[in-house]
């Protein structure tokens, strides 16, 4: 029995040594890819890559992986997988983003996993909010907060209302202040997505606030989307612990508290 555990684990690890190597060469891979590389079932596949994501040597995105070094990326991660990531820092974020609401604000809440904290310390009952995040619009609608919810199509992935009918909703609205989430951050190429159609959703609803920021943990620095939502001046970037002390002579930076 002892020799079959170790043979076991012995396997695992040998998967674990491939996928790694696999994903050095090509920066990021599905899970069809794997499962066909390794000859395994896909359920196999996805706890190997939580597995790796946890011991922090890939990140886990929707449909597959991709590497730690990449600063590319076009997979979308589901909300599970967000929230697992950098947590301390991300409430360490919400906290600090929360606390700049007042009273007379008209807000802008993004959907996201740093976002959807915010909304937990969230005081201010006589500011107004507006989101397209659909778990943002039930816990603020439970915390007793008056809260409009964007119609159109629900991206299931990151639990987004996006499309046409979302686009023009936001016609109709003047923020004082947006808070939004971003998958990549860089000099360049700005605020990024996967995701045209989110994309929009997000520009359109940052070109309408007064003061926008967005809320970014360490892990979306220096890394870049195929879509850019917006240039990295038009918004202030709320962070942990600034590391990469470039950012400073773009935008403002704010850092959680």
């Amino acid at each position: 029995m002892e020799v079959q555990k170790g043979v076991n684990a012995m396997l695992t690890e040998e998967r674990y040594a491939t996928i790694l190597r696999i994903l050095k060469e090509k920066q990021a891979v599905t899970v069809p890819e794997l499962t066909r590389a390794l000859c395994t079932s896909e359920s196999t596949i996805r706890r190997d890559l939580t597995a790796l994501h946890k011991r922090g040597m890939l990140y886990k995105v929707y449909g597959g992986a991709t590497s730690i070094d990449s600063n590319y990326t076009a997979m979308e991660e589901d909300m599970p997988t967000k929230s697992s990531r950098c947590t301390e820092e991300k409430i360490a974020i919400a906290r600090r983003a929360a606390s700049l609401v007042t009273r007379k604000d008209f807000v802008y809440i993004d959907a996201g996993s740093t976002t959807l904290h915010m909304v937990d310390f969230l005081q201010e009952r006589q500011a107004v909010y507006v989101t397209n995040g659909l778990p943002h619009a039930s816990r603020l609608s439970l915390k007793g907060f008056k809260v409009f919810l964007l119609g159109g199509r629900l991206k299931a992935v990151t639990e987004a209302v996006i499309g046409t009918e979302a686009l023009r909703n936001l016609e109709l609205y003047n923020f004082t202040k947006g808070f939004f989430g971003a998958n990549g951050i860089n000099i360049k190429s700005g605020f990024s997505t996967p995701d045209s159609s989110e994309g929009l959703v997000k520009s359109e609803a940052l070109s309408r606030c007064e003061h926008a920021y967005v809320l970014a943990d360490q892990s979306k620095f220096n890394k870049i989307s195929p879509i850019t939502f917006a240039n990295i001046s038009s918004a202030t970037i709320i962070t942990g612990h600034l590391r990469d002390k470039k950012y400073r002579d773009c935008t403002t930076i704010l850092e959680g508290e």
